[in-house]
């Protein structure tokens, strides 16, 4: 399905008659609406970061609606779309953080190869209609993908802004891990303790600290 150590890893899923049902839902959708990403982008953020590459995790909700924004990556949208306000408030503290001069692109393809796994709860989206497939059943495909990475030895960085992506802490018990929260970068909450959370500098001191290469945040 995806082409990489992703498949062995969600081998159960990928095997299992109930998700094989649900990716006909999906199809179906589809074919009958306008649905974001293009199916091709749908799994991008498996597809760019691969299992065993994986060092810290972003959790997103819902994917950009509009035409030609949301290509599968959490947060991030396809050049030449303008930088969204929660993009632009991330790139703020970026800089405020770690020096980092905020970038022209809101595609943020470069941190998913840098082994950042850009996770949406849910994967699609009818056209201009946030939300719309919040409920046709991605949650408890990506839910198991927190906790197959959970499950890892190796130590991961789950970043969790916003009290939606907050609720996936239930799922990230393993003590190798680091749980980063705060209020969504949104322009409606940043202000509550997203700006000056020091995201970026705090995960890069915990994969030095385990031995493992940090981070490079500039998109340029």
């Amino acid at each position: 399905m995806i082409g990489n150590d992703w498949d062995n890893a969600l081998s159960v899923v990928e095997s299992s008659e109930n998700f094989k049902k649900f990716l006909h839902i999906v199809a179906n959708e589809y074919k009958t609406k306008t649905v974001y990403p293009i199916k091709e982008n749908v799994f991008n953020a498996f597809k760019l970061t691969p299992f065993n590459s994986v060092k810290v995790v972003i959790v997103g909700q819902d994917p950009y609606h509009g035409e030609g924004e949301a290509h599968g990556l959490s947060f991030s949208v396809q050049d030449p779309t303008p930088i969204p306000p929660s993009l632009k408030n991330i790139y703020k503290e970026l800089y405020d953080d770690l020096g980092i001069t905020p970038a022209k692109s809101g595609d943020l393809t470069k941190w998913a190869k840098e082994g950042v796994l850009l996770l949406n709860s849910t994967l699609t989206v009818i056209k201009d209609t946030p939300n719309s497939h919040s409920k046709l059943g991605w949650q408890p495909f990506t839910d198991y993908v927190i906790k197959i990475l959970n499950s890892k030895d190796t130590p991961i960085v789950f970043i969790l802004w916003g009290n939606f992506a907050r609720s996936k802490k239930a799922f990230i018990t393993n003590p190798k891990h680091l749980v980063i929260e705060s209020a969504h970068p949104s322009p409606f909450s940043a202000r509550y303790g997203f700006f000056g959370s020091k995201p970026f500098s705090k995960t890069n001191d915990f994969l030095k600290k385990n031995g493992i290469d940090p981070i490079d945040w500039d998109i340029k």
